[in-house]
């Protein structure tokens, strides 16, 4: 089985990365980008880690990502959620077979997760999806065999897998209480203790994490409420006269977002196969491993209600994609429920069952065999075609007229990617991360921004600090702008000074 998944993962990812599809999504180029800066920076070290994006996924990616050209193909990103997808099959099989006692039915869950088009896609890019199923995979297994065997090193080990989740996605700290009153309820006389221990191993990422914002940032709270939260950045939106995100704070529409991303990642098979497994499996009082596959789902509506997070689908307003990935949270559920649905059927009938599950689940993308009808690569397709154009030609521009050596001022984000594209080290970029530097450079530029070029998006904050400098300061002479469709206006500019040898140097005459 182990063997089977890694050649099918490797060959999805092979597949995935000759087609040139690694760096569509605008995240999966900043998560490469942000490992790549903890070693490649001015300022190189573990302050480079970040503050919102949780440092796991990063943190895997350090010993790929210093190759340049591992680095630049974005493989050096795409390989540690290939390997995880591994272990998330491997774990969640294994808890399929303990939870229903049944082989036929752990394949037919194991089938529908892992012939998933949009799941094998994210798994196969520098994305959070394959290392979170991992984690939720792995917690599965050890919550499950803890319900058989109920011993203190399975709750550690459940715990672990706690430790990794929460430091892998924010959904992960969503599910430790539950996790804690399971193991206390499902446990044995020492079942305290077992709780416990999980909960000093799955809160140390949180406290971790927490600790981490206050000791860089003064608040701990810094990744939820700080400028590059999505709260600040939903709340900016708002304020320069955005429509509100549809299901901000209305349940039903938050419960409708949700709802239509899911089938649209999951195929409306599967939906109907494992909504019919699940309550087949709630009636049998198999009820654990489906409450804590769907808990996931739980938090994912709560953050559309309150926390500013949106999901977009093509068929409802505002008609566009965004976070469609996120319906990929109710995957495990009903991958789980495709399980469950497999018992429904006599015993000897089982392997026949399984085989149809299977079949139904891949089917649905075999008779849509166009990567459009993937609902997630769709999304990074239609929403990266600007940016992948003027990253080209911005990277071609600085390849032709920067020499080597020679820094370039930009600020970090979706402009980061240029330098990859175009070869040039991070170490050359002045920008947000390098701390006193990057300040001094915004705050006084006509003093200490001395970096022979300026990469900006206009209106950014370089743009804006370039737009200050006075007569007596250095000149920024606009050398190239990029105008692409749809996407924002990009200025290269190039650093001179000038000089007036009739007043430089000197002092005005004694009595005028």
């Amino acid at each position: 089985m182990g063997l089977a998944l890694a050649l099918w993962s490797a060959a999805t990812t092979a597949w995935i990365a000759r087609q040139g599809w690694l760096l569509y999504y605008g995240d999966a180029e900043a998560h490469l980008n942000i490992a790549r800066r903890i070693v490649d920076s001015r300022t190189p070290g573990y302050e480079q880690t970040g503050t919102v994006w949780l440092p796991l996924p990063h943190w895997l990616m350090l010993p790929l990502v210093r190759r340049d050209e591992l680095w630049q193909s974005g493989l050096a990103g795409a390989i540690p959620p290939s390997v995880a997808f591994v272990v998330a099959g491997g774990f969640f099989y294994a808890a399929l077979i303990r939870a229903f006692g049944s082989r036929p039915a752990a394949l037919a869950g194991l089938a529908a997760l892992a012939l998933n088009p949009n799941l094998l896609y994210l798994k196969s890019i520098p994305m959070t999806e394959g290392l979170w199923l991992a984690a939720l995979a792995a917690l599965l297994y050890f919550n499950v065999r803890y319900r058989s065997s109920p011993s203190l090193a399975n709750a550690a080990c459940a715990g672990l897998a706690s430790l990794a989740g929460t430091l892998t996605r924010y959904e992960g700290w969503f599910l430790i209480p539950f996790v804690a009153a399971y193991l206390v309820g499902a446990g044995d006389r020492r079942r305290w203790r077992a709780a416990i221990v999980y909960c000093l191993l799955a809160v140390s990422g949180p406290v971790y994490w927490l600790a981490h914002n206050w000791w860089l940032h003064g608040d701990p709270l810094e990744f939820y409420r700080g400028p590059y939260s999505a709260r600040a950045i939903y709340q900016r939106s708002l304020d320069q006269g955005m429509a509100r995100y549809p299901g901000d704070h209305n349940w039903r529409q938050a419960w409708i977002q949700f709802r239509e991303a899911a089938r649209l990642c999951a195929g409306w098979p599967l939906a109907a196969i494992g909504i019919a497994g699940a309550i087949a499996s709630a009636l049998r009082r198999r009820l654990w491993p489906l409450v804590l596959a769907g808990l996931p789902v739980v938090f994912y509506c709560m953050s559309i209600y309150g926390a500013g997070t949106p999901i977009f689908v093509p068929h409802l307003w505002p008609h566009s994609y965004y976070n469609t990935r996120y319906g990929l949270a109710a995957l495990p559920w009903l991958a789980a429920g495709a399980a469950g649905a497999v018992l429904l059927c006599p015993v000897k009938w089982r392997t026949v069952a399984a085989t149809f599950v299977a079949i139904a689940s891949a089917g649905w993308w075999l008779a849509h065999p166009r990567p459009d009808a993937w609902i997630c690569w769709k999304e990074s397709e239609v929403n990266s075609e600007a940016r992948r154009a003027w990253t080209a030609r911005a990277a071609r521009a600085l390849q032709v007229a920067r020499k080597p050596g020679e820094g370039v001022a930009a600020c970090f984000g979706d402009l980061t990617g240029v330098f990859r594209t175009a070869g040039i080290p991070l170490r050359a970029m002045l920008h947000e991360g390098n701390g006193p530097a990057w300040l001094a450079a915004m705050a006084r530029p006509d003093l200490f921004l001395r970096e022979p070029w300026a990469l900006v998006i206009s209106g950014d904050s370089l743009s804006v600090a370039l737009s200050r400098l006075g007569r007596q300061g250095p000149r920024y002479d606009l050398w190239d702008t990029i105008f692409v469709k749809g996407g924002p206006v990009i200025q290269i500019y190039r650093r001179s000074i000038r000089y007036d040898p009739d007043t430089l140097y000197k002092s005005p005459r004694r009595g005028q």
